[in-house]
């Protein structure tokens, strides 16, 4: 095996990581197999866009009020035992609604109610399982661990799983693929469970360290929930980055995300007279570009400039949508999605390390909430001003903006963030060249 590819598995050695990241693996081919469940078992009980919509909107809702609290139970609690309940509430929700479709008795208003469940239990999954993976592995594996996280995502959620999802619809019903689904759910908490995770660290009230009892002047319940998030939004908003950084991040995706959910198919049709096909085809694109541009990113030294070129990479890396608004051959489309959906992960990978290694360890959690949070925030926005924009200003002007707004604001967060003199100041290199040295010296 070459030094390269060593590298970006090397997170695998170690036990306790190589249980959660499979645990992690098959929850993504249940979570990309519910997704087709969902639409066909809508469809299959006579519904239409406007109940799909109120499912999916019932999911994001669940998503989105819950996500700030996940960031605190994250930092608060053992963030193990948030994973294990998350993932085992998701299974049992989904194995309540595959009961239910079984026996013929599933509503719609089930289905909405089973996604909000659904999405409450990601919003509290993901920021433990940001904050948990610097306890199983050393700084310098951390950039590794994100790329192969970064490879498997798209890879099971956007492919894989779908596809068996259709197979398994295809040949029995929505309601097997959903039963199917919920196991996934279970076998991730198992594996969690599994794991021989040291004990965790108390929240940072109980290591005050100054000679007081934490639970003296502590806020209790509503009171310290809110403490927890000032104390986000202040480290956030001290922290010039960061703060760049999550406030690019609301622009990207008021940019791009309405464009490629909304108008995508339109300019599929319009431009290439294509079908579900060839739309299929452009967001595959996307996906095996995304786990391209995170294996390579990974496998390599963290950039020495690592907030200039990450920034950079999502902004910049944009630039090829403008191809989606103008491509007249699928081949085409279907390269700027890839390039496009490569520079995005890439860049997603560098971040997922920077809240890894540069967040205080009692904090990880909760900026991980907000980073999610920021994220959801205009996705609505951008998704209801796609189609005006589109036909006021045209598919293709709508593109362009796409393409170019992002990379214009990365020039903007770059500067405004101060990035070029804080990655000068707080070099996160050393450690990957010494792990490089040490792999060169084992081989």
């Amino acid at each position: 095996m070459s030094k390269v590819s060593w590298k970006a598995v090397r997170p695998l050695r170690h036990r306790d990581y190589r249980l959660l990241w499979t645990g992690l693996a098959v929850a993504l081919l249940g979570s990309g197999l519910w997704l087709v469940a969902l639409a066909w078992q809508v469809i299959e009980l006579g519904g239409g866009p406007v109940q799909l919509s109120v499912v999916t909107t019932a999911y994001s809702i669940g998503l989105l009020v819950c996500v700030l609290f996940g960031g605190i139970a994250a930092d608060r609690l053992s963030q193990r035992s948030v994973i294990v309940v998350a993932d085992s509430v998701r299974g049992v929700v989904l194995l309540g609604l595959a009961a239910l479709a079984l026996v013929g008795l599933l509503e719609i208003w089930h289905l909405a109610t089973a996604a909000v469940l659904v999405g409450a239990g990601e919003a509290f999954l993901i920021p433990a399982y940001t904050a948990l993976v610097p306890r199983l592995l050393p700084p310098e594996e951390l950039l590794a661990a994100n790329g192969l996280e970064g490879t498997l995502r798209p890879l099971a959620q956007q492919a894989t799983g779908p596809v068996i999802g259709g197979l398994v619809i295809a040949a029995i019903s929505p309601g097997v693929a959903i039963l199917v689904a919920g196991l996934t759910y279970l076998f991730s908490a198992a594996c969690v469970l599994a794991m021989n995770l040291r004990h965790e660290p108390a929240s940072p009230e109980v290591q005050d360290g100054a000679g007081t009892p934490a639970d003296e002047a502590a806020p209790t319940g509503v009171r310290a929930m809110a403490a927890d998030l000032r104390e986000g939004w202040s480290y956030v908003r001290r922290t010039r980055w960061l703060l760049a950084s999550l406030l690019f991040g609301t622009f990207f995706v008021l940019f791009i995300l309405g464009p490629l959910e909304v108008l995508l198919p339109f300019a599929i049709r319009d431009q290439l007279g294509g079908d579900a096909r060839e739309f299929g085809l452009v967001m595959a694109a996307f996906g095996i570009g995304g786990a391209v541009g995170a294996l390579l990113i990974s496998s390599r030294a963290l950039p020495r400039r690592y907030l200039t070129v990450m920034t950079l990479m999502w902004g910049v890396g944009s630039v090829p949508v403008v191809v989606l608004g103008f491509a007249q051959d699928l081949w085409l489309m279907m390269a700027g999605a890839a390039i496009a959906g490569a520079a995005g992960s890439a860049g997603m990978v560098i971040w997922g390390t920077l809240l890894q290694r540069r967040v205080p360890d009692h904090l990880r959690g909760r900026i991980s909430s907000l980073d999610f949070f920021v994220s959801l925030l205009l996705m609505p926005v951008s998704m209801a001003l796609a189609g005006p924009a589109g036909a006021l200003f045209g598919v293709s002007a709508v593109f362009i903006a796409a393409g170019v707004g992002p990379a214009l604001v990365s020039f903007a967060a770059v500067w405004f963030g101060r990035m070029r003199s804080d990655e000068i100041a707080h070099p996160l290199d050393q450690e990957d060249e010494g792990a490089e040295k040490l792999i060169t010296a084992e081989a």
